[in-house]
């Protein structure tokens, strides 16, 4: 009769199968050593262990349909062994669990644990495809988009050359904003790129997740019916053993000479399952164990089954150590392994995708802001709003005329003569009408130069020759820009049109007294004031704070403590020259009132700070004979430029109050 048994082997073909996963996007370092290993499972070699019951049905994996299993062998008596836990080590407060390792044992304490994970990456992989499709699909758009938009900009330009338009500053302002809309189309062109290498990424992520799963999912199914194909065995050969139990029973009655019918044998098997035995069973088991009643033949038959009782029972005990081995080992030590591998898939794909979404949003943020400050730069180089003002169309038209009169002066002989003879009716020329000085018709190339500058001329010479405690030019511009521009949005920080700046600077230049800033002209758009304010501040020979406290100035700010800055730079504040420290403080008061109105106008003290800090600051001091050394220390300026005016202005500027206005002045 040939034993059945399940090979104490039963791992050997999976134990060099370990799942792993390691795809080329890993977003998170999970520790890959299971709470329970075979070192746990300390298993009498020669007592096999009594099978635990479980208040659950066994695991199955998900996708397969489980099979029910009746194992009876569960209530058998077998000698009881040394009890194996299976529950992770208690938390002695040592050593704290992290977030995963508990959800680890959570999932290990599921019967469901591995269709869950299964589950849970299917979902994780349709969301990242649908990213990884939505970032291709607005990819294509983005650069369809730039593309065309490049191509247009570029053609209009070309077209434009040849078509004999307008010169002089339409040209101009045409050109800057055909220049502006390829800058946007580049932009848009790089954005698409980037959303091309995520959406590509992306996908590579999901089909490594779905590749991992699926080994996974394998694998789990074949660790399982090993289990099962243990448990079957050892359910066969506990069959085996009541059946030969069975035959014993019955060649020992023989033996003993009492009748079969007469005994009524109950059948009890070696493990303690109850239920009658059918005693034909046995009859067709055995064979011709009722024929012939010779002593000898029933001490030989009886001998017989002993020997094969014998070896049933010790196949029937080592299919139950080896299934219970095999099941110890899934349990404790193969099913956290796949938990594990399935989580770490899970949690890199939602990783993945959470990582180019941000990625995603951080671009399109910066795409917009990059048009925005295209379109309306922060500094003063012009915007599409200012390309636009820059054209002039009476100086258009006046260069056109000029030259168009130039071009075709005498050679025009269809109109009608303007000079002739007087006998042919020739009438004398009309002499041309001159206007007053006052007159509403002076242009403004008309207006006389009064013989003092304003624009590059020194502080004090300023001051001095004007009899003033604060220049005239600042007093004038400051009340208008007060007046006008509290709350006008970017107040110094948006520039004005090239033309108006530069015509109201020449205006100030040659008689400051007669220019009205309150005319519609200037007070519609302030931006043009604070601008010729900026650019008088930076044509000073000798800045506002002076090129002979520069290392003053620059040692105060490098303290750390705030307290000590202020008191190092009111000092230096007190240091300046007279003229120097009155313009100081007026224009001082002056921005004051323009953070007091944050709320409308969005400039800040640092906001004003980042403005006025190389504005009222040189980059070069004077050396030794008496020019400036701008290259010298170039690398040192560029460095003190971006940092230290910024945070003097600053603190200057905080401490108003305490540094200009006196207890007797509030």
């Amino acid at each position: 009769m040939s034993e059945e048994g399940h090979p104490p082997s039963a791992w050997e073909h999976t134990d060099n199968e370990r799942p792993s996963y390691s795809p080329h996007h890993t977003y998170s370092n999970t520790p890959a050593q299971p709470y329970l290993t075979r070192d746990s499972l300390d298993v009498h070699p020669q007592v096999p262990p009594t099978p635990t019951r479980s208040a659950s049905p066994p695991r199955s994996s998900a996708e397969s349909p489980r099979r029910q299993t009746n194992l009876k062998w569960r209530d058998s008596t077998l000698p009881a062994a040394t009890p194996i836990s299976v529950q992770p080590p208690d938390d002695d407060g040592i050593l704290e669990t992290s977030f995963e390792e508990n959800v680890l044992r959570a999932l290990c304490d599921l019967d469901c644990g591995v269709p869950l994970l299964l589950d849970r990456i299917k979902q994780s992989m349709i969301s990242c495809r649908e990213v990884s499709g939505f970032l291709k699909k607005r990819a294509a758009l983005e650069e369809e988009y730039g593309r065309n938009l490049q191509k247009l900009a570029r053609s209009t330009a070309n077209a434009y050359a040849g078509n004999g338009g307008r010169a002089g500053s339409f040209v101009n302002a045409w050109s800057g904003l055909m220049k502006m809309h390829e800058s946007v189309a580049e932009n848009r062109v790089r954005f698409a790129t980037s959303l091309t290498e995520m959406s590509q990424e992306l996908a590579k992520v999901a089909n490594e997740g779905d590749q991992e799963r699926k080994n996974t999912k394998d694998l789990a199914q074949r660790y399982e019916r090993a289990l099962q194909d243990a448990e079957a065995t050892t359910e066969k050969s506990k069959s085996r053993v009541e059946v030969t139990a069975e035959e014993l029973e019955r060649v020992l009655i023989q033996k003993e000479g009492e009748s079969v019918r007469d005994t009524g044998v109950q059948g009890r098997s070696p493990g303690g399952v109850s239920g009658k035995r059918v005693i034909g069973k046995a009859v067709a088991k055995g064979g011709l164990l009722l024929k012939g009643k010779n002593p000898g033949n029933i001490q030989r038959q009886a001998d017989d089954i002993r020997a094969r009782m014998s070896a049933a029972s010790d196949a029937y005990r080592k299919n139950v150590t080896d299934t219970q081995a095999i099941r110890q080992e899934y349990f404790n030590f193969q099913l956290p392994r796949i938990l594990r591998v399935l989580r770490d898939v899970a949690g890199n794909l939602d990783l993945g995708t959470q990582y180019h979404l941000n990625r995603f949003a951080m671009l399109f943020e910066a795409t917009v802001l990059d048009e925005g400050c295209t379109l309306a730069p922060v500094d003063d180089k012009p915007g599409v709003k200012s390309i636009i003002e820059s054209i002039d169309n009476r100086a258009d038209f006046k260069v056109y005329m000029h030259n168009y009169a130039f071009a075709h002066g005498g050679t025009h002989t269809r109109g009608p003569r303007r000079e002739g003879p007087k006998e042919d009716g020739f009438l004398p020329p009309i002499a041309a009408v001159h206007h007053a000085a006052g007159s509403p018709n002076t242009t403004n190339s008309q207006i006389p130069d009064k013989g003092r500058p304003t624009f590059g001329v020194d502080l004090a010479e300023q001051m001095a020759r004007d009899d003033v405690d604060v220049p005239l030019i600042m007093v004038k511009c400051c009340e208008a820009i007060e007046k006008y521009g509290l709350d006008y949005q970017g107040i110094y920080r948006v520039g004005g049109t090239v033309t108006k700046v530069a015509k109201l600077k020449e205006r100030l230049d040659k008689d400051l007294d007669s220019v009205n800033l309150d005319a519609e002209e200037w007070s519609s758009d302030i931006s043009i004031v604070t601008s010729v304010l900026k650019q008088w501040l930076r044509e000073l020979p000798n800045p506002l704070l002076t090129h002979q406290l520069y290392d003053s100035f620059l040692d105060a700010t490098r303290n750390d403590n705030e307290r000590l800055r202020h008191i190092r730079l009111h000092e230096r504040v007190n240091d300046l020259p007279d003229p120097n420290y009155a313009t100081l403080k007026y224009f001082m008061g002056h921005l004051h009132k323009i953070v007091e109105h944050e709320a409308e106008n969005s400039m800040t003290v640092q906001n004003i700070a980042i403005v006025f800090g190389p504005t009222l600051f040189s980059p070069g001091q004077p050396g030794a004979n008496g020019h400036m050394n701008g290259m010298a220390d170039a690398g040192l300026q560029n460095k003190w430029l971006t940092s230290s005016p910024t945070q003097a202005i600053e603190t200057i500027l905080d401490h108003y109050t305490d540094i200009f206005v006196d207890e007797g002045d509030e």
